[in-house]
């Protein structure tokens, strides 16, 4: 009886193992196809909390993105399906994936930083001009008021 519950157990125990790989699908997605599908979710995931041109939000993107890749979400779902079961590919495709965001990200703070300091500088430059036109409206004024005082004062000599 006691060897009974032991075979009992153990036979429960091995049945429990998740061992299930789904077949490969016949129109599974490619890995690095896969890996820019994906970035590209996360990112379409993230747009739906920024307010776009006509400053509306809570827009689902994954539509545009399928269309992009022209595949239907049957299709993803199949090969997401598959990869699952294929843990170390599955992990493959997702660190890819974060690689190229963070790689994105990278770009476009240095892009943003050097549009910055562009900016930054034309407004400094203007404020150069600014400055220079200033001075030669002074100047220029100036010179006006001094020939009027040497017009006058020759006037007064000539009136003696």
């Amino acid at each position: 009886m006691k060897n009974t519950h032991y075979i009992l157990v153990l036979f429960l125990v091995f049945s429990c193992t998740s061992n299930t790989i789904f077949e490969k699908p016949k129109d599974i997605i490619p890995k690095d196809t896969m890996s820019l599908l994906i970035e590209d979710m996360m990112i379409a995931s993230s747009a739906r909390l920024i307010k776009n041109k006509n400053k509306q939000t809570n827009i689902n993107y994954m539509p545009f993105v399928y269309e992009i890749y022209k595949i239907d979400s049957t299709r993803f779902q199949n090969s997401n399906y598959y990869y699952m079961t294929n843990i170390d590919v599955y992990e493959e495709i997702f660190t890819n994936a974060k690689a190229a965001l963070e790689k994105r990200k990278k770009d476009l703070t240095e892009l943003k930083v050097k549009l910055d300091s562009i900016e930054k500088d034309s407004l400094n430059t203007l404020k150069v001009k600014k400055k220079e036109r200033f001075v030669e409206e002074s100047t220029f004024i100036l010179d006006t008021l001094k020939k009027k005082q040497l017009k006058k004062s020759l006037l007064f000599k000539k009136e003696w």
